[in-house]
């Protein structure tokens, strides 16, 4: 099966398959794309293309199959699940409610009707529900991550694979069961059946979505946690999390650097012994990747252990 690569037209692809446009239109791409190839799409709007490529490829063949890339930025693919997130909540799944309650009514009395909007209601809060735990637990961890702002934590991943062994798509079959079994329509049914059409759409589109979060999403974490895993030293730590891993011994000790003091006087200082100085001064340099007297007073002076009219400079 041949994959679309960087030089194939965005005009041709959309013309190759649709059901695209919504891939598209997730990376904030607009229309009016005139001749121009992938690539320079890409660049125009800021994305990386492998990415692009990897999304489009896999959403083509419905998740079954994908070359895998090396180089997929996983902050454009965070990026594009979240705007995904936002497709369905803000636009798809009030639009089909919509579109139901026009083509089926709402009336008590109909209790078809009502019963089939009553599951809708009911998988739309499962759904948000589901949506709404990645956007406030696993976005902002994978965030943090790519900017090398937190240590690897696997509950994460445990909890994308957890949230996606929950059977959703049983309430969006029953729904589409009532409507093909018992919903008869009293004249066209122009309108029922269209919606029916959308909310097949949306099964199929919310399945190759899981399966990008799944089989992509969960590897490009386990490969960048993997990454710091093997050197933690990537690890960037904000002030307060490097305060709370020095002692206040290992701090004394530092205040007594930046003054010039020898290991002998600041052994005499702080009642320890020369050998004990040194080991701190160790693990100084160790935990703050600070080799030098002068980067130790800079650290000292923007962490507020000395005043900077105490150093010689």
């Amino acid at each position: 099966m041949r994959f679309y690569t960087k030089e194939d037209k965005l005009f041709e692809i959309i013309c190759s398959d649709y059901q695209l446009l919504n891939v598209i239109s997730r990376f904030g791409m607009n229309l009016g794309v005139e001749e121009k190839d992938i690539a320079s799409i890409c660049e125009e709007n800021n994305i990386d293309c492998n990415t692009f490529l990897a999304i489009i490829n896999f959403t083509k063949n419905n998740g079954e199959k994908i070359w895998h890339l090396n180089s997929i930025s996983l902050q454009t693919l965070c990026n594009y699940l979240k705007q995904s997130h936002t497709y369905y909540l803000d636009f798809l799944l009030p639009t089909i409610r919509r579109k139901l309650i026009e083509a089926i009514g709402s009336l008590p009395a109909n209790e078809i009707a009502s019963l089939i909007l009553k599951f809708y209601d009911e998988y739309c809060i499962e759904l948000q529900k589901h949506l709404k735990t990645e956007e406030k637990d696993i976005f902002p961890y994978v965030e943090k991550l790519i900017n090398s702002e937190v240590e690897p934590q696997t509950s994460h991943i445990d909890s994308i694979i957890s949230l996606h062994r929950r059977p959703l798509d049983q309430k969006l079959s029953e729904i589409k069961e009532l409507i093909i079994k018992y919903f008869k329509c009293e004249g066209k049914n122009y309108l029922i059946n269209s919606v029916l059409y959308d909310i097949f759409l949306l099964e199929q589109d919310l399945k190759c979505h899981g399966k990008l979060e799944t089989e992509v999403f969960v590897e490009e974490i386990k490969r960048l946690e993997n990454k710091y895993k093997e050197n933690p030293l990537l690890i960037r730590k904000t002030t307060s999390e490097v305060k709370e891993i020095l002692s206040q011994r290992e701090k004394d000790v530092i205040i007594c650097v930046v003054k010039e003091m020898t290991n002998k006087a600041i052994a005499d200082k702080l009642s320890i012994s020369i050998n004990t100085v040194t080991t701190h001064r160790r693990n100084i340099a160790k935990k703050l990747n600070i080799h030098s007297s002068a980067g130790l007073t800079i650290y000292a002076i923007m962490n507020q252990l000395v005043d900077i009219k105490e150093v010689k400079l």
